[in-house]
């Protein structure tokens, strides 16, 4: 069954009520909070136990999920030391997610070091492995996104096979891999069964097709429909979330944004 959710991105200034009542408003059920961007929903790797438990109960009494804790933590630079605190910090936010009953947590692959991909695959995987057993325990997908220099299916497929663990899964954001002029059917057809997630956003290209800008839905180029149709087919059980970004102070158009997202995304989930 598939789920609409929106990051916390979306409506960065709205405290865990204001966000409850707007997600009811326009349909959607999942909620997934971008940690360490210091949204005003509040929902961050500090948080007490106590308030873990208040947030959790907030939202499942009006009947939402916190689906998936969306990180920054990324594992392909060069230096050890610097994969080593960030494998660390994921196991922070393995166990921030199982205390909300969020069944993912985003992590990045970053910017590639030097050397053969081959090899960065390895150590990428060997930096995620050490949370995997955690995030079993705890009820918990850790999922690598299609994005920045990983926009490629083939390439976080590969991190999949290395590791070759349960609890470890792939967030398909459809905007990146049809960036890279994947077009939705070649990805899904190496991603497969280990989407676990998905991030959705419509871009329209500049005149010289040099940029490309986030837009409402239907007023892009980024194609939705196809693979939502190809969640379905294959029967996936999870959230499609919005993932349009607004800073901090800049978030006054997430109704909007909620709304047209919302009616869209119902129209083709279906």
């Amino acid at each position: 069954m598939i789920r609409l959710a929106a990051m916390s991105s979306v409506m960065p200034d709205w405290t865990i009520d204001e966000t409850i009542a707007g997600l009811k408003k326009h349909g959607f059920t999942g909620y997934e909070p971008r940690v360490e961007w210091k949204h005003k929903a509040g929902i961050e790797a500090e948080l007490s136990s106590a308030a873990r438990r208040e947030a959790r109960k907030k939202f499942e009494d009006a009947g939402l999920s916190i689906c998936c804790v969306a990180t920054g933590q990324r594992f392909a630079m060069e230096d050890a030391a610097e994969r080593q605190q960030n494998t660390e910090a994921l196991k922070k936010y393995v166990d921030l997610a199982g205390d909300l009953g969020a069944k993912c947590v985003r992590v990045f692959g970053g910017k590639l070091g030097k050397g053969e991909l081959a090899g960065i695959v390895r150590y990428v995987a060997a930096a995620i492995r050490p949370a995997l057993d955690l995030a079993k325990a705890r009820g918990v997908t850790v999922c690598i996104e299609t994005h920045d220099d990983w926009c490629r299916a083939a390439q976080v497929r590969a991190v999949a096979e290395e590791l070759d663990h349960p609890a470890f899964g792939i967030l398909w954001d459809i905007m990146h891999t049809q960036r890279f002029l994947e077009r939705p059917a070649e990805s899904f057809a190496v991603l497969g069964g280990r989407v676990r997630h998905m991030h959705v956003h419509d871009g329209r290209y500049s005149a010289d097709g040099l940029k490309l800008d986030t837009v409402a839905l239907c007023e892009g180029i980024i194609d939705h429909a196809e693979p939502i149709k190809l969640l379905k087919k294959s029967g996936f059980d999870g959230f499609v979330s919005v993932e349009v970004i607004h800073k901090v102070g800049e978030g006054g158009a997430a109704d909007a944004v909620l709304k047209n997202y919302g009616e869209g995304l119902k129209r083709l989930v279906g």
